[in-house]
């Protein structure tokens, strides 16, 4: 099963793993880079984790091209993000015919709850 491919998502390091059809965790190992001024995850960067684990819910094509796109996105940061790294959850809430309707939860890694998302995506065909 294919992830999208794209420079960001290599820049910031994601690692992937498809649990089933409908589920999807991503790994982001935090870098220096990635702390903000109050010494904490920047929420940017927890935003795109969130972003491109519900995104690629839906499988890319065979050249990692993303088959749909974000319409809505939704954070709620519920704690300060730090750690060695991050953990996005992502399910399918809803499919509809071209409507997704998903969600993420980041987890910390001492497995606490830092930001819940949820996203509508739209799919290209």
């Amino acid at each position: 099963m294919m992830f999208i491919k794209q420079p960001l998502d290599e820049f910031l390091g994601f690692e992937y793993n498809r649990i089933d059809e409908d589920h999807v965790q991503i790994r982001l190992p935090i870098q220096d880079l990635f702390i903000n001024s109050a010494g904490v995850v920047h929420g940017g960067v927890i935003s795109s984790l969130a972003d491109v684990a519900m995104s690629n819910l839906i499988q890319a094509d065979e050249n990692g091209i993303q088959k749909a796109l974000t319409v809505d996105l939704n954070v709620s940061f519920l704690k300060p993000a730090s750690g060695t790294y991050l953990i996005a959850d992502a399910k399918v809430d809803k499919q509809g015919r071209t409507l997704i309707h998903s969600e993420c939860l980041i987890y910390n890694d001492q497995q606490e709850l830092v930001a819940k998302s949820k996203g509508i995506l739209f799919r290209k065909s």
